[in-house]
């Protein structure tokens, strides 16, 4: 079968500070394809929709494949879904990825008719499955697939995460995949969920709280298959387990190979298993991103981060000792005042680590989704980046971006401003000798994306497809009800590191 893969646009905040690699889509590609379909992947991040008209038009895809990891993207992924339709009579088309996952029947009642399937949770043991019911009309009989005709069995967990390999051998334009100054960048995964349960997040419902690790000699044979100088972890918390973190390096030090690599972790990961990160750095680990999300205990506690303001403070004079550049993100709150985006940009300009700032959005999957959601403001999926207010803010809704806006200002001439110019010249001289472009076009870019009145044009522009509401409940849902994946007893006994209650719910 000629299978198409899409990936969607880029959003807002990656117009500057990052573009990585789909690498979920890459691993999905790579298991249609060793079951034997003839697989292309088109990524929108770094090539044009002409371009994906024509290739619709050309190769006549007999299936075609949308991720969806972002709700931002469903509005397009609908809109290429019809263009599927009309181009290629008969193909199908399906959904697949993390956001749509909770939202799978909503989505396929919108798509009205444009969408064959959704799939919910993990992709690459659903894919196979799924193109081969597609000839028969069965597709609705595949573990973790949604169909007009119903829905199938709970989703299936992978395997290993040692296969499939990412068929990155599909993607074009691959220097265009950057974050920040490490350009180009790859991706790669060593372990998949958290077993935390931030309010905010949603990696924790999609997962069930498990975590999978990939082999050690698995991992470093892939990253010794990786032909860029910079890569970034994707794990959702890096290290939690010290012999897994222990035993990449180990194996990349046999085989001599080194890159600059960023990754995420917690500041309490940090602070205990702080000799696998120094051992990291020996290898050419740089940068660091950390989920702060406040600066006090209330925001904390609001967030159930289960680490303290010290923990988070002396997780960076740890990054600092080991020379890690660290990026901060703090979630803001719509309930902010000036006073309290004033606070903030004084903290931000106090320290030496960049600071992200990112707005508190509930999405399906997370708490915050069932206690915030009756008084979203909009259901527009474009505005559910975290780049807009979807909920009443304090302040005029004006207002508080020009705060918004003001402070992210504060904080990209901290960085990118004249006293720190010369640094970024070295880096843009490096990059371009090597003709890197992208951290040269974020440098120039941040008026144009980030500013008051293209936010505020956003919340105006017609609305076809908007989110569903929660179900309205006598109680709040429980844990269980949230999973995507089920985990097993067994499961959850193996996930629990040091330090963690993995059975906390």
């Amino acid at each position: 079968m000629r299978v198409m893969l899409v990936h969607p646009s880029a959003l807002m905040y990656s117009e500057i500070f990052l573009r990585l690699e789909p690498l979920g889509l890459e691993r999905v590609a790579a298991a249609a394809r060793d079951a034997g379909h003839e697989v292309r992947v088109v990524d929108l991040q770094v090539l044009s929709r002409s371009l994906l008209d024509r290739e619709i038009a050309s190769f006549r895809p007999e299936a075609l494949g949308v991720s969806l990891n972002y709700l931002a993207n469903i509005p397009e992924a609908i809109d290429i879904a019809r263009h599927a339709k009309a181009a290629a009579p008969g193909c199908f088309v399906f959904f697949g990825g993390h956001s749509v996952s909770f939202i799978a029947e909503h989505v396929l009642q919108q798509a009205d008719g444009a969408v064959d399937a959704i799939v919910r949770g993990e992709g690459e043991p659903a894919v196979a499955p799924l193109l081969a019911a597609a000839r028969d009309g069965a597709a609705h009989t595949v573990p973790g697939v949604v169909s007009p005709q119903g829905r199938g069995p709970a989703p299936k967990l992978l395997d290993s995460l040692d296969r499939p390999l990412p068929a990155r051998d599909l993607m074009r334009k691959r220097n265009r995949y950057f974050i920040g100054e490490l350009d180009p960048c790859a991706s790669i995964e060593f372990t998949r969920g958290c077993p935390w349960d931030c309010s905010f997040c949603s990696a924790w419902t999609f997962y069930g709280r498990s975590y999978r690790k990939a082999s050690p000699e698995a991992a470093a044979d892939e990253m010794a298959s990786i032909r860029e100088p910079n890569v970034f972890i994707v794990d959702d918390v890096a290290f939690i387990r010290p012999e897994h973190g222990d035993g990449i390096a180990a194996a990349l030090e046999r085989r001599k190979i080194r890159k600059r690599y960023y990754l995420e972790t917690r500041s309490d990961v940090l602070l205990r298993n702080e000799e696998v990160f120094r051992r990291w750095t020996r290898l050419g680990l740089r940068y660091m991103f950390l989920g702060m999300e406040a600066i006090d205990a209330e925001g904390l506690d609001l967030y159930r981060k289960r680490v303290s303001p010290d923990d988070n403070f002396r997780a960076l004079e740890t990054a600092r000792r080991l020379g890690i550049m660290v990026a901060i993100n703090l979630i803001v709150d719509p309930a902010w005042d000036e006073e309290r985006f004033r606070v903030v940009r004084e903290f931000a300009m106090s320290v030496p680590e960049i600071v992200h700032l990112t707005v508190m959005t509930p999405y399906p999957g997370t708490e915050i989704w069932h206690t915030e959601a009756r008084h979203l403001t909009t259901r527009d999926y474009r505005l559910f980046d975290i780049q807009h207010a979807v909920v009443p803010t304090k302040l005029p809704i004006d207002v508080f971006y020009r705060e918004l806006v003001r402070t992210q200002a504060v904080i990209n001439r901290k960085h990118l401003g004249l006293k720190t110019a010369v640094g970024a010249m070295q880096v843009l001289g490096r990059n371009l000798l090597h003709g890197q472009t992208n951290f040269a076009r974020m440098l120039w870019k941040f008026g144009r994306v980030y500013n008051v009145q293209r936010q505020l044009a956003d919340h105006r522009r017609p609305v076809e497809f908007e989110l569903p509401l929660p179900q309205r409940r006598v109680s709040a849902p429980a844990r269980q009800d949230l999973y995507i994946h089920a985990r097993t007893a067994t499961h959850a006994r193996r996930t629990a590191g040091p330090g963690e209650t993995a059975a906390a719910d």
